[in-house]
């Protein structure tokens, strides 16, 4: 069983530049020009504002592990049951020196939904072989190709937003069969609602697109004809694209892999194997998005732009302390109950898997106009029978807590005393001193 995701993505203002409908209704509800409810300060970044920030290295190599860090990190789930835990953290807030650390990073376990993050890796790798030095036709394809939802999208119990910007009507329900949305839209709802039903048509167009290349989309009569092609053929061009992409983009498909489809309709029609993560393997893809180097810097600012919560934030990223700031994000679940036991959302008694990945930046900027904090983290836990999606809230206060107090705000300067100030305004043109000597404000 699968949990929903209510998380929304890529920044409020991207309507005209994406055609991603939700926008509107989100900007919209920014200006109180429809009714809904209204973002945390932290999430009304501009498209202008989302990009990647790092310039200290190309993100392809994580750095040593930092001893004072790991000291920190250790205490702090040593000591708050968190040890059977799987975490990496890289903070960027010293532009000059990233700081790294790790808990039982090599553990490899199934992320769930956190995969999706290979799936639009791929399709943007593809897309750039493609069009290597045309990001205008890559923007094109992503906006105007448009995907009609079918078996590969069934069945998932995740609800996505359909919102009409003529008639301002904004529901939000399961995909179904015959749905229509742009490819750009249909990553939207992967990422963002963390739909399934979103991933596995994701899944199929990336299979199309290696398949057709610069021909795709192709005519209807074509792209039907081609998946009437058998599992296994439609499946090896799958797992060979997915491997591609995250080999040259220095990942370890033993180590890091999305092997199947995410639907049950689009499993029977494509063969797949198995999929899995380790906490260090999420934190590299995070470090060479952040870096700009996840294929090139415009698949890097998009995908980090699709990251990018824009509606209610929830598990990891739900903890008031980051109202405030920027949280990009992705999260995945699957819990099992024993036999004769309803154990309840995030709380499996048989498994109870949850994992996270985020980008955390703060409002305030240093002088050299980065965000003051900046850190990298990915989590994941397979604690029994208790809340796994308060627990990792809960973990996000003491890992930011941590964060800031590795680097602690700078001291504002003391207020000067009472008698330090002139008994009469310097401006007043009363001042006995600028009697005769007054310049002409003109």
């Amino acid at each position: 069983m699968s949990a929903s995701t209510l998380a929304q993505a890529y920044p409020y203002d991207g309507y005209d530049y994406t055609g991603i409908r939700r926008l509107d209704y989100i900007a919209q509800v920014h200006d109180d020009k429809v009714p809904g409810r209204k973002l945390q300060p932290g999430q009304y970044l501009t498209m202008e504002q989302v990009f990647p920030r790092w310039n200290g290295s190309d993100g392809k190599a994580l750095p040593l592990a930092d001893a004072e860090l790991q000291a920190k990190l250790d205490k702090l789930l040593a000591g708050s049951g968190y040890a059977t835990y799987s975490v990496a953290l890289l903070d960027l807030s010293d532009v000059t020196h990233p700081l790294y650390a790790t808990h039982n990073a090599s553990d490899k376990v199934n992320v769930g939904s956190v995969g999706k993050v290979l799936v639009a890796l791929a399709l943007m790798q593809t897309l750039a072989d493609l069009y290597p030095d045309d990001i205008a036709a890559r923007e094109r394809i992503l906006k105007t190709t448009q995907v009609t939802a079918d078996v590969y999208s069934q069945y998932d119990h995740h609800t996505v937003t359909f919102w009409d910007p003529v008639t301002k009507v904004r529901k939000g329900r399961q995909i179904r069969a015959g749905d229509q949305g742009s490819l750009w839209e249909y990553l939207d709802w992967m990422l963002s609602a963390s739909s399934n039903s979103a991933a596995g048509m994701v899944q199929k167009e990336l299979i199309a697109l290696k398949h057709f290349g610069t021909a795709y989309p192709p005519p209807p009569d074509q792209y039907e004809a081609f998946f009437k092609q058998s599992p296994k053929v439609l499946g090896d061009i799958y797992l060979q694209v997915m491997n591609d992409a995250a080999v040259r983009n220095g990942f370890d498909p033993e180590q890091f892999r999305q092997g199947s489809l995410f639907t049950r309709g689009g499993k029977t029609k494509v063969n797949g194997t198995s999929s899995y993560a380790t906490s260090e393997q999420l934190v590299r893809y995070l470090y060479r998005l952040e870096a700009g180097t996840l294929v090139d810097a415009f698949s890097s600012r998009e995908i980090k732009r699709l990251l990018y919560m824009t509606q209610r934030r929830i598990r990891y990223a739900s903890h008031p302390v980051l109202n405030d700031d920027a949280v990009f994000f992705k999260s995945g679940s699957f819990y099992q109950c024993l036999p004769g036991n309803s154990c309840g959302q995030y709380k499996g008694t048989k498994t109870n898997r949850l994992a996270s990945v985020a980008i955390i930046e703060s409002p305030e900027m240093t002088p050299l106009n980065v965000p003051r904090l900046r850190y990298l983290v990915a989590v994941t836990s397979n604690v029994l029978g208790v809340n796994s999606a308060v627990a990792h809230q809960s973990l996000a206060l003491k890992i930011h807590r941590l964060i800031e107090e590795t680097h602690p705000a700078p001291e504002q300067p003391p207020l000067p005393a009472d008698n330090a100030f002139p008994t009469v305004p310097v401006d007043d043109p009363d001042d006995p001193a600028k009697k005769g000597n007054q310049s002409d404000p003109q």
